[in-house]
């Protein structure tokens, strides 16, 4: 097999793999408890997220990511979903509980079973009443991570067509992920030394269970001297009351084995098989049918403890090392006994109870071996696949053979000496705090999603939280499709949907039309004039010397070309901002400057969500540095970026900022004095380096009927209106609109440089029908 893998195929297409991943954990206290809110309603009907959802209570958080093809790919999705919970579940002060393990529980009755809707949610509950009562709610709270993984299509017909063999291909695909399966059965005890991070209990925990460790202290914190994964043992894990061993021959012995088991009242369903590994069917509901007709569509491993030391549950490189592993699992040859299924869970919980032994020894075909032996040559194997098939995966295979060798850096002793220093709830719950400080501190960045438009990255992150399923189309033009119960939309750009007409946009780019519209509605608009070339501009301007003007291209966005002259400009000044101008269109506009300052209204569908104001990008100054140095120290903030993955932009020095500063009579060298604003331009555009600062709540309400009106005008369902105001709170105050703008950016009113943030992706949904 490895021949085939070898001659006809690359070492990117044989890595290539369906990989998805599955995330428990428990909403808990700042104080280390059991939070007992229900599930966060944000997160929606909780059978009906594809994303996020419950596992056995209200206060067990459960996270799915997509199927994807690379471990990239998985882990950053993963990464965001956590994100999403994390910051979801802080605006109610809980944590997300990075331990496997639960937290101070308290007893069974008071454990808050998760609550569902509709027939199938009467289902869901009704199963985990009787699991409750059968299991206990303590073990039911016990979570990890669930790695689900299929093999490329292109592996597999490669495999069938070249090996010749008279099996249809359905039922190859079957013979190779039993085979998967049974090797994985054999071998997973290295998993479970290599990835467990379950080494304590909290006293709250079942009694018996804590007898099997010792008490460190009075913080209620028992340890395992040796042991890697309690999550994996004989007493404290998620294991059914008796021991089962189905048969992995075929689909149709494991179906019977299953039936049998039902029939008996071992289990009540077959999904009650907690078994390390499953078979996973097409149909979720109808298990063992969906196998006999559909065959084994992929793998579900469920031995993985959760990584405290990491914020998403499992390392990058453990998601790494478990797809070569797969390889291996399938290119390994095996030998068949009996009692091997036996042997294998023998030496499952000898590992997770005492895996940290120097000389522990298990059980090889009947025959006792040492495990750091056996493990050396496991990893050995691997290491040669890897170097014959050249996948190029030596840093994951080195860092295992690290923690085989030195067993200090293994995730249960790092976390028992953690443990033992801070004692149990301390330990998480710091982890547990430094996640949420990072999620919190670049909660305006969906993970995975960096290099699309801010704007439409918070549209995604708000359709995954609220669970409309979300399909990336092309990242280059931010082109997404949204769909929930049948209904779908296509979006680009966040704010082009299928809710505004063609023409609109191409009203709103021409300013002179949208000047003339506004006036027929009976809007105020600033006077002015167009220019059509720089002759005519030269022969024009001298009317305007000393005048307080405004000179933009007729057709542009993000304040670009604009200049502006609010103390009036020299005959040289106006022809340089016409020369400006001019770079940006073929035709230029100059208009009466309105004092006052300018306010951005975001309108979506027939409300106004947002107000913000824009500061034009400015410095303070200390006495101490230049203009250029503030500048520079300025744009060190985090929200500062490049292009529009970010909520403000770094500031420019361009040719408009230092005409700017040149009619101030400074320059960029000029020492500002302590406490003087020095501003670098006259339009405050947040594209141009300005601040953001939310006025929604400040705003008087008449303005925003203005806005209104003027959106109406065009028959816009999104649109940005900039109005220049006098005095915001004064419904006389004289003022004027300047523009209005087609698919606004909406990353400024979300995430402010100052006020209030805003929840637009939710505005967005609404408007286009996909939320309440």
């Amino acid at each position: 097999m490895i021949e085939i893998l070898k001659n006809k195929m690359t070492p990117e297409r044989i890595l290539s793999a369906g990989v998805g991943l599955e995330r428990e954990g428990l909403r808990v206290t700042p104080q280390g408890k059991l939070a007992l809110t229900p599930h966060p309603s944000i997160f929606g009907d909780k059978l009906g997220n594809p994303y996020i959802t419950t596992d056995f209570s209200e206060s067990q958080v459960e996270i799915i990511t997509p199927v994807f093809d690379s471990v990239d790919d998985a882990y950053h999705f993963l990464e965001a979903l956590t994100d999403i919970v994390i910051n979801e579940i802080n605006e109610n002060n809980e944590l997300y509980w990075p331990y496997s393990m639960p937290c101070d529980i308290p007893e069974d009755e008071d454990i808050p079973i998760a609550e569902y809707q509709g027939e199938e949610g009467k289902k869901a509950r009704a199963y985990r009443e009787k699991l409750i009562k059968k299991y206990g709610g303590k073990r039911q709270l016990i979570s990890g991570i669930h790695y689900n993984f299929s093999f490329s299509d292109d592996v597999l017909e490669t495999l069938f067509r070249e090996s010749g063999g008279e099996l249809s291909y359905r039922d190859f695909k079957d013979k190779i992920y039993l085979k998967v399966l049974r090797n994985f059965l054999r071998y997973r005890w290295l998993i479970v030394f290599l990835l467990g991070c379950t080494p304590g209990l909290h006293g709250s925990y079942i009694e018996k269970c804590l007898a099997c460790m010792e008490e460190v202290d009075s913080s209620e914190t028992f340890l395992s001297q040796d042991g890697t994964s309690a999550r994996n043992g004989s007493c404290s894990g998620y294991k059914n009351e008796i021991d089962l061993y189905p048969s992995y021959a075929s689909v149709d012995e494991f179906i019977a084995s299953i039936e049998e088991y039902i029939k008996r009242g071992d289990i009540s369903e077959a999904k009650e098989l907690y078994a390390q590994i499953r078979l996973k069917p097409k149909k979720f509901n109808d298990v063992l049918g969906s196998l006999k007709a559909d065959g084994i569509q992929y793998l579900e491993i469920r031995t993985i403890d959760l990584n405290v030391f990491d914020k998403c549950g499992i390392a990058k490189v453990d998601l790494e090392f478990l797809n070569i592993f797969m390889l291996f699992l399938l290119l390994e040859g095996e030998e068949s006994f009996d009692t091997w299924q036996q042997e294998a869970l023998i030496n499952e919980v000898k590992v997770a109870e005492h895996g940290l032994k120097a000389d522990l020894e298990l059980l090889d075909h009947r025959h006792w071996t040492l495990k750091t032996a056996w493990a050396e040559d496991i990893l050995e194997k691997i290491a040669e696949i890897n170097e014959y098939l050249d996948l190029k995966q030596d840093h994951c295979i080195e860092v295992m053979q690290n923690r085989l060798r030195n067993p200090q850096t293994t995730y249960a002793e790092r976390l028992k000496q953690l443990m033992t220093e801070k004692g149990y709830l301390n330990a998480n719950l710091e982890l547990a705090n430094e996640y949420r400080t990072d999620s919190v501190s670049r909660r305006y960045c969906l993970k995975g999603f960096e290099q699309w438009e801010l704007s439409t990255q918070i549209l995604i992150k708000e359709a995954i939280t609220r669970g409309i399923k979300v399909t990336p189309m092309d990242a280059a033009d931010n082109i997404i499709a949204l769909e929930k119960d049948g209904h779908k939309e296509y979006v680009k750009q966040a704010t082009k949907t299928s809710a505004d007409t063609y023409i609109t946009p191409l009203l709103m780019e021409n300013k002179v039309v949208t000047k003339m519209i506004l006036k027929e509605n009976g809007i105020p608009v600033p006077a002015g004039e167009e220019f059509f070339s720089v002759d005519e501009a030269r022969l024009k301007l001298p009317n305007y010397v000393g005048k307080k003007v405004v000179i933009k291209p007729k057709s542009t966005n993000f304040g670009l070309g604009i200049c502006i002259y609010d103390r009036g400009g020299t005959i040289e000044e106006l022809l340089e901002g016409a020369r400006i101008a001019f770079a940006y269109d073929h035709t230029i506009l100059i208009e009466a400057y309105v004092a006052g300052l300018e306010y951005r209204f975001l309108t979506m569908g027939d409300e106004v969500v947002a107000v913000l104001h824009r500061r034009a990008a400015n410095v303070v100054g200390d006495g101490i540095h230049t203009v250029q140095a503030l500048i520079d120290k300025k744009n060190e903030h985090p929200y500062r970026g490049d292009g529009y993955t970010s909520p403000l932009k770094k500031i420019k020095l361009d040719d408009q900022a230092q005409l700017f500063l040149k009619q101030q009579g400074i320059s960029a060298s000029t020492v500002p004095r302590p406490g003087e604003l020095v501003y670098l331009r006259g339009n405050s555009n947040i594209s141009t380096g300005g601040d953001s600062i939310d006025y929604t709540d400040k705003m008087h309400p008449r303005f925003s009927e203005i806005a209104m009106k003027a959106v109406r005008a065009f028959g816009a369902k999104f649109c940005g209106v900039d109005i220049i105001i006098e005095d915001y709170s004064n419904p006389e105050s004289a003022f004027g609109i300047i523009e209005l703008n087609f698919n606004p950016a909406i990353m400024m009113q979300a995430y402010p440089f100052e006020g209030k943030e805003r929840r637009l992706g939710y505005n967005i949904l609404k408007t286009i029908g996909l939320a309440d």
